[in-house]
C-alpha cells in the first residue's frame, strides 16, 4: 500500500510539474521539481522534466541538464542549457562552465549573459578569464566596478589578482636593480612559488617567462629556473628550448643543470639519456643526482651499481637506510616480475612504434609505474589502447589525468573504465554521484563495484540500498561485509547498517548486539569521518542508538 501511495504521489507531482510548465507557472513548476530533487527521486523526475522542458520550463531544463552532465551525457547537457541560457541565469552559468571545461572561448559570452541577469559568480568567472589571459590588473579592476560592500566573494579574487600584479612589479623592479647573478636569481624567486597561479591562469606565463629570460642573462642558475618554468608550466612541448637553456647553464659550469637534464629525460622516459646526465652530475658529488642515479639503477636491477652510487651519499642522510634495504630485498629475489622488468623497454618500444597498441600501453605503463616517467609524457603511449577499447588502459588514463590535475578528462576515462566493468572505477563513479547528491545513480555504481567481492564495496552497496529502505535487498551485501570485514576500519559502520537491516526485517535479537557495538564508537569510527556541514549526508545517516532502542523494544518481553 505504501509503495502504491508513493507511486501515486510521484505521478501527481510529476503531472503537476508538466501542467505548471504548460501554463508558464514557474514557481509551481519549481516546487514540484524540488519534490523530486530533495526527495532523492531523480530517476522518477527525469521523464517529467523532459516533458516540462518541451513545454518551455527553464528551471526544468536547468535541472535536467545538471543531471545529464552528472551522469556523463555532456552533449545533451549542453543542448538543454542552451534551450534557456538566454533567459535563465542558472542555464547561462551552467552552459558557460561546461564550455570553459571544454576549452571553448564561447564560455565568456555566457558568463557575461549570466552576469547581466544578476549572477555574481558569472562576473567572478569573467574576471578569472581575464586573469587567464595574463591580465590580472584588468581582472581586478573589472571585478571592482559596481561592487557592493556585501559582495565579499569578489574581494577574495581582487586581492589575488592585485597580489599577482604586485609580485610581477616587484620582480621587474628587482631585475632592473640586479647587477650580478645572485641578485638576478633572488629577483625571480617569488615566481617559483606561483605554481597554482600559473596552472589556473596560463596567460601569466608569458610575462613570467620574460622575467626568467632577463634573469638568465646574468645568472646560469636562473637559466635552469627558466627551463624548469617552461617544462612545468606550458601545455605545449617546449623541449628544444628547455634543453638549450639547460645545456647553456651546464656549459657555463653549473652542476645542477646536468641533474635537471637527467630528471627531465627520466620523466620523458628516456632512461639512457637520464643516466648520462645523472652520471655527470653525480661525479661532481651532486647529492640528488647520486640518489636518482641509484634509484634508476635499482629499478633496472643493476643492484651493485645502485648500491655503489648510494654509498657515495652521506651515510647519515635520511634517504640512505631505506634505499639500501630495498636493494637488499631485491638481491634476494630470483625473478623480476614482467611488469617491472625495464629490460623489456627497448623491445616494447620497437613493437609500439610498429603499431602494436598493447605494446604501447605496456611500455607507457611500465615507464610510469616503474621507470620514473611523468604522467604528461606517458599519455601518448596509453591513449591508443584506451581509444581502441582496452579497459585497463582507460582505467590507467584516469590516474594519469588525476596526476595532471585535469578532472574533466579524468572523469571521462573513469566513466569509460567503469562502464567497461572496472570495479575500482565503478567505486569512483559511485563516490562522484554521491558527491553530486545523485543517490540513485550512486547506488547503481556501488552495486557494480561490489561485484569485485570485496568486503568494503559490499558494505558501501548494502549501505546505499539500506538508505533507500530496501532492507531485504541490502542484507546479503551487509552480511558479507560483516563476515569478511568486521575487523577493518569500516567495521563499525558495517555493524550499524547490518544491524539496521536485521532490525527492519524482524531479526531483532540479532540486530541488538550489532547496534550496541556500533553505538559505542559511532562518533569516533564513523560520524567524525564525514563532513559535519553536509546536512544531507547527516540526515541520511543511521543513528545506531535510536535503532538500538527500537530493536530492544521489539524484543519479546521476559
Amino acid at each position: 500500500m505504501a509503495l502504491q501511495n508513493e507511486a501515486q504521489t510521484i505521478e501527481e507531482r510529476g503531472e503537476g510539474l508538466v501542467a505548471a510548465a504548460v501554463e508558464g507557472d514557474e514557481e509551481t513548476a519549481r516546487r514540484h521539481t524540488d519534490f523530486f530533487v530533495l526527495g532523492r527521486r531523480v530517476d522518477e523526475g527525469i521523464p517529467y522534466w523532459e516533458r516540462a522542458v518541451e513545454a518551455g520550463d527553464a528551471f526544468s531544463a536547468y535541472t535536467l541538464a545538471r543531471y545529464r552532465k552528472i551522469r556523463g551525457d555532456r552533449r545533451e547537457a549542453e543542448r538543454l542549457y542552451r534551450l534557456a541560457a538566454d533567459r535563465h541565469s542558472g542555464c547561462a552559468y551552467g552552459l558557460a562552465v561546461l564550455l570553459k571545461e571544454n576549452g571553448d572561448p564561447e564560455a565568456a559570452e555566457w558568463f557575461r549573459e549570466g552576469w547581466e541577469m544578476g549572477r555574481l559568480d558569472c562576473k567572478i568567472e569573467l574576471g578569472k578569464l581575464l586573469a587567464a589571459e595574463g591580465k590580472p590588473d584588468e581582472a581586478a579592476e573589472f571585478l571592482m566596478k559596481g561592487v557592493d560592500i556585501g559582495d565579499i566573494a569578489v574581494f577574495r579574487w581582487v586581492q589575488l589578482f592585485e597580489h599577482i600584479r604586485e609580485t610581477f612589479d616587484r620582480v621587474a623592479d628587482d631585475l632592473d636593480a640586479a647587477e650580478d647573478a645572485e641578485a638576478a636569481g633572488e629577483a625571480v624567486e617569488p615566481l617559483e612559488d606561483m605554481d597554482s597561479e600559473f596552472k589556473d591562469y596560463p596567460g601569466l606565463t608569458n610575462e613570467a617567462g620574460n622575467y626568467f629570460r632577463r634573469a638568465g642573462y646574468l645568472s646560469r642558475v636562473a637559466l635552469v629556473e627558466h627551463a624548469i618554468f617552461l617544462e612545468r608550466h606550458h601545455s605545449d612541448d617546449r623541449w628544444p628550448e628547455v634543453r638549450e637553456l639547460l645545456l647553456r647553464s651546464h656549459t657555463e659550469g653549473y652542476d645542477g643543470a646536468a641533474f635537471v637534464l637527467g630528471l627531465f629525460s627520466e620523466e620523458r622516459g628516456e632512461l639512457a639519456e637520464a643516466e648520462h646526465w645523472y652520471t655527470l652530475a653525480a661525479d661532481t658529488g651532486h647529492r640528488a643526482a647520486l640518489v636518482r642515479l641509484s634509484d634508476l639503477f635499482r629499478r633496472q636491477r643493476r643492484l651493485d651499481e645502485a648500491e655503489a652510487r648510494l654509498r657515495e651519499v652521506d651515510p647519515d642522510d635520511e634517504v640512505v637506510p631505506d634505499r639500501l634495504a630495498k636493494i637488499a630485498r631485491l638481491l634476494e629475489e630470483d625473478e623480476v616480475p614482467p611488469e617491472q622488468d625495464l629490460r623489456r623497454l627497448p623491445e616494447l618500444r620497437q613493437r609500439a612504434e610498429a603499431g602494436d597498441l598493447q605494446a604501447s600501453y605496456a611500455y607507457g605503463k611500465m615507464l610510469y609505474e616503474w621507470g620514473g616517467a611523468a604522467a604528461r609524457w606517458m599519455l601518448p603511449w596509453h591513449e591508443p589502447a584506451a581509444l581502441a577499447g582496452d579497459t585497463a588502459a582507460a582505467a590507467d588514463l584516469r590516474w594519469l589525468y588525476d596526476d595532471l590535475g585535469e578532472p574533466v578528462r579524468r572523469d571521462h576515462w573513469k566513466r569509460i573504465a567503469a562502464e567497461a566493468g572496472d570495479h575500482d572505477a565503478c567505486g569512483a563513479m559511485a563516490w562522484l554521484s554521491d558527491y553530486h547528491k545523485d543517490y540513485q545513480e550512486a547506488e547503481r555504481w556501488y552495486v557494480r563495484a561490489a561485484a569485485d567481492n570485496s568486503a568494503l564495496n559490499a558494505m558501501l552497496a548494502g549501505k546505499a540500498i539500506a538508505q533507500r529502505g530496501a532492507y531485504e535487498e541490502a542484507e546479503p551485501y551487509l552480511r558479507k561485509a560483516w563476515e569478511e570485514g568486521r575487523d577493518e576500519a569500516f567495521g563499525t559502520e558495517t555493524a550499524g547498517y547490518y544491524g539496521l537491516v536485521l532490525n527492519r526485517t524482524g531479526r531483532h535479537a540479532e540486530a541488538v548486539d550489532l547496534l550496541r557495538l556500533a553505538a559505542e564508537s559511532w562518533w569516533e569510527d564513523v560520524k567524525s569521518r564525514y563532513d559535519a556541514d553536509d546536512l544531507d549526508v547527516l540526515a541520511r545517516m543511521l543513528d545506531p542508538q535510536d535503532e538500538l532502542e527500537a530493536a530492544e523494544q521489539a524484543l519479546p518481553a521476559g
